[in-house]
C-alpha cells in the first residue's frame, strides 16, 4: 500500500543523487576556472560558493524562480567575474541570466581577496 510513498522516495532519492553529482561537476569546474584565473577563494568563500552551487543546481532542476534582483546593485563586478558567472549559469542551462549577478559576488570577493592577500606581502 505504500507503493506510492516509496515511488516518491525513490524519485525524490535519485533527484538529489542527480543534484549532488552535478554540483560536484559544477565546482570541479569552477576551481579550475579560477585556478586558472589565479583567483583562490579562501575556506569561508569555498564553503559560501559551495552552498550557492547547491541552490542554483537545485533551482535549474526544479525551475523554481529567483526573487527579483535589481541589477543596478552589480554595476561594480567586473566584467571578467560575470563572465565567468555567466558561463557557469549557461552550462547548467534552465537558469536566468539573475543567477549569474549573484553567481558572480562570489568570484569578485575571491578576487579582491586575492588581491589584498598579494598586496600585504
Amino acid at each position: 500500500m505504500n507503493d506510492g510513498a516509496e515511488s516518491a522516495n525513490a524519485a525524490t532519492d535519485s533527484n538529489t543523487a542527480v543534484a549532488i553529482e552535478i554540483t560536484e561537476r559544477v565546482l570541479t569546474e569552477i576551481t579550475a576556472m579560477l585556478n586558472g584565473e589565479n583567483i583562490y577563494p579562501n575556506a569561508v568563500q569555498k564553503q559560501m560558493l559551495d552552498s550557492h552551487i547547491r541552490a542554483m543546481v537545485f533551482r535549474s532542476l526544479t525551475g523554481e524562480p529567483l526573487p527579483d534582483v535589481d541589477k543596478s546593485l552589480f554595476d561594480e563586478i567586473s566584467s571578467q567575474s560575470m563572465e565567468m558567472a555567466e558561463r557557469v549559469v549557461n552550462s547548467l542551462g534552465n537558469l536566468p541570466i539573475e543567477e549569474a549577478y549573484l553567481l558572480s559576488v562570489h568570484f569578485e570577493v575571491a578576487k579582491e581577496n586575492d588581491q589584498t592577500n598579494s598586496s600585504d606581502q
